[in-house]
């Protein structure tokens, strides 16, 4: 994944090595020069200095070809404008911003761009909503090591236990939607066609989750 990173502060240099200790291409922009040195030694993509809702900058990241953009600074206002650029000018595909301000969040939300808050939990839960896109976050627990996120079961997983979907510590199935309408399953129920089923998650363990329902997705 191509990923560009919009501050280099503690979430930002974090969240960059963590993404490139796991093969990712990760270019990252911020106002400082001198905010490299909060990056691994011979960190092994492009710093840019600038203003990373600066267009001549972003395009020096990369933002045509990025997989990803995630605005980490300390000023709501700059993320906004950033993660919308990358998203309107530059058709990013995911794109995320750090927002402390509630008020903010929310615009930005209506904005179709999912705001990130709290910096204890921040590099985890960016980190999940990039690799385990396709796993709706509903909501985070702690410092984000346990989530609940939801999946669409495709049809021929119908009449499969939902137990089947369980891994004890790690994975446990906690609601389901079904033609609208919600409810808790019981420990015999099964799976039906166009199920939207609620995890509970260990957060080291949505790649598991992911794993899974890819190979049963044939991917």
């Amino acid at each position: 994944m191509r990923v560009i990173v919009v501050g280099c502060g503690r979430v930002g240099a974090a969240l960059a090595a963590r993404l490139v200790t796991e093969g990712h291409d990760v270019r990252v922009v911020d106002r400082e020069s001198r905010a490299a040195r909060l990056l691994p030694t011979g960190f092994p993509y492009a710093f840019v200095v600038g203003n990373g809702f600066s267009r001549s900058v972003l395009e020096e990241a990369g933002a045509a070809h990025a997989d990803a953009l995630v605005a980490v600074t300390s000023g709501d206002n700059g993320n906004i404008v950033s993660a919308r650029t990358a998203k309107d000018t530059y058709r990013v595909p995911v794109v995320l911003a750090r927002i402390d301000d509630p008020r903010r969040a929310e615009l930005c939300r209506t904005l179709g761009i999912p705001a990130i808050s709290s910096v204890r939990w921040a590099v985890s839960r960016i980190h999940q909503m990039l690799l385990h896109r396709h796993l709706t976050t509903e909501l985070a627990f702690g410092n984000g090591e346990t989530v609940l996120v939801r999946s669409e079961l495709p049809d021929w997983l119908s009449e499969r236990p939902l137990t089947a979907f369980e891994v004890d510590g790690e994975i446990r199935v906690v609601e389901i939607t079904r033609a609208g309408r919600s409810l808790l399953p019981s420990r015999g129920a099964l799976a039906e066609p166009g199920d939207l089923v609620t995890f509970a998650v260990a957060a080291t363990a949505l790649g598991r989750l992911r794993g899974f329902l890819d190979k049963e997705l044939g991917t």
